[in-house]
């Protein structure tokens, strides 16, 4: 079953977390815990590392929020990082910097902020390379892309798809079905450009109405392709492409 986009909160004043936490869950996020030191953030992250991080740089214990983050990234577990903080100072604005945080958010925030930061901070990891540029209102009807999953907005949750439970997609006017192995997901968003974000050594747009996962295709035959009981049609133009793709045995 798809899971919300889990936040792992790490604020060391409990009612501001437990607003935080609130906040999340009525825009659609998981709450992976909440915890007041960064300590606890390390070892909890090294178990289980949620999708994304929420750290107060002023945390009690032996380590801040900057250390925290920069401890696992030199472990290697590698996630989105929003700070949040009340010093504002040029300082230590400089040493978050340097950890490459997708976000960074004084106190007190605001709920809209707080929103466009974390949707900054998915879309970002889908796209690395992008930079962070400054905070912007984000489409919140567009999947973001990870290497193995996709996140969608889906009953006023973002609910986290991986790509090997996609069957097909097909195109219904401006609109995408996603069709899953469980779920039925629709999207705002054309075809094409959902086209642009899969990977196309996994997925194929055998039809202008139609995008397929190469891994769930049972047969192949004359103009069209089966994937569990629905006939998918294949256009002229990519019967050859398709062929090759699934290496059929003439």
């Amino acid at each position: 079953m798809s899971q919300p986009v889990s936040v792992l909160i790490v604020e060391d004043e409990m009612i501001i977390a437990a607003k935080i936490s609130l906040h999340l869950e009525q825009m659609g996020y998981g709450i992976a815990g909440i915890l007041p030191r960064g300590e606890e953030a390390v070892l909890h992250c090294r178990k289980s590392p949620p999708d994304l991080i929420l750290l107060d740089v002023q945390l009690k214990g032996n380590i801040d929020g900057i250390e925290t983050a920069t401890i696992l990234e030199r472990e290697g577990i590698h996630l989105p990082t929003i700070y949040l903080t009340a010093n504002t100072d040029p300082d230590t604005f400089e040493r978050a910097r340097r950890t490459r945080p997708h976000a960074f958010l004084g106190k007190p925030y605001k709920k809209a902020d707080l929103h466009r930061a974390i949707s900054l901070a998915v879309q970002l990891r889908a796209d690395p390379t992008a930079g962070a540029p400054a905070p912007q209102p984000v489409s919140m009807e567009e999947p973001y892309l990870l290497s193995d999953r996709i996140f969608v907005r889906h009953k006023d949750q973002m609910i986290k798809l991986f790509l090997r439970d996609i069957l097909y997609v097909q195109a219904e006017r401006a609109y995408c079905h996603i069709k899953t192995v469980k779920t039925d997901y629709m999207l705002s968003i054309a075809l094409g450009k959902l086209a642009e974000q899969l990977p196309t050594g996994n997925f194929f747009r055998v039809h202008r109405s139609y995008l397929v996962n190469m891994h769930h295709i049972d047969a192949v035959a004359e103009g069209y392709l089966v994937i569990g009981e629905t006939a998918i049609p294949v256009s002229r133009d990519n019967r050859e492409e398709l062929a090759k793709r699934v290496n059929l045995v003439r």
